[in-house]
C-alpha cells in the first residue's frame, strides 16, 4: 500500500465522520425545532425548518453510505497490509 493510498483512506474516513456528525446535529436541531412549534402556533415555521432538515438528513444517507463503505474497505486492506 503506498502513502497516498493510506491518506486517502483517511480522507474518506474523516469525510464519512463529518458527515455523520452533522447528520446527528441536524436530527437533534430538527427535534428542537418540532418542540418549538409545538409549543406556540405562532412558530409554526419551524415545524417546517424541521422537514427540511429531514429531507437533508434522508439526502445525505448515500452519500454517508458512498463515504463510509470505500473508506472501510480501504483501511480493511492497509490493516491487512500492515500484518
Amino acid at each position: 500500500m503506498t502513502a497516498d493510498y493510506r491518506r486517502k483512506a483517511a480522507i474518506l474516513t474523516w469525510s464519512a465522520i463529518v458527515v455523520g456528525a452533522l447528520m446527528a446535529v441536524a436530527l437533534v436541531v430538527s427535534v428542537i425545532f418540532l418542540i418549538r412549534a409545538d409549543q406556540d402556533t405562532r412558530d409554526a415555521a419551524y415545524g417546517y425548518l424541521a422537514l427540511v432538515l429531514w429531507v437533508g438528513i434522508a439526502a445525505a444517507v448515500p452519500v454517508l453510505l458512498a463515504l463510509a463503505i470505500p473508506a472501510a474497505r480501504m483501511r480493511r486492506r492497509v490493516r491487512e497490509q500492515q500484518r
